[in-house]
């Protein structure tokens, strides 16, 4: 009985850890999601900044920011392909989180069902009246 109570432990430990660990995968996922984002959102306000100002330009000027506001919009929707599968990631890892702790739910009720069976063998155990060896007193 004390071993399967053990063993259900270390189960509950386990399933602690992976959920865990799975919340932590998660947490990072998103993290790169943001990021990712953010980055996409500079571009843009970078882009938006490169926008000729009424007044006197020099042609050389007007190409190089001409050549600049290409690049980044190359680089924006380059971005795009990663921010879709950095989101599809983050969203695989938040379903294994979930199931993580699914599991670790199951497990901390198999561990208190343990708790509990241990705690009525024990009482069972006590309750019965022990008889004395033959030859035991002297």
């Amino acid at each position: 009985m004390k071993q399967m109570l053990r063993k259900r432990a270390r189960i509950v430990r386990v399933r602690n850890v992976q959920h865990l660990q799975a919340s932590a995968q998660a947490a990072q996922a998103e993290g790169r999601v943001a990021t990712l984002e953010n980055s996409a959102a500079r571009l843009v306000s970078l882009r938006g900044s490169l926008e000729p100002t009424p007044g006197v330009l020099f042609a050389a000027a007007l190409s190089g920011a001409g050549e600049l506001s290409m690049r980044l919009d190359a680089a924006r929707h380059g971005m795009t392909d990663a921010i879709v599968e950095a989101r599809a990631s983050a969203g695989r890892l938040a379903e294994a989180r979930l199931a993580a702790r699914i599991r670790q739910e199951g497990a901390e009720k198999l561990g208190e069902q343990a708790r509990a069976a241990y705690a009525e063998w024990r009482e069972k155990k006590q309750a019965t009246p022990h008889r004395r060896k033959a030859g035991g007193e002297r």
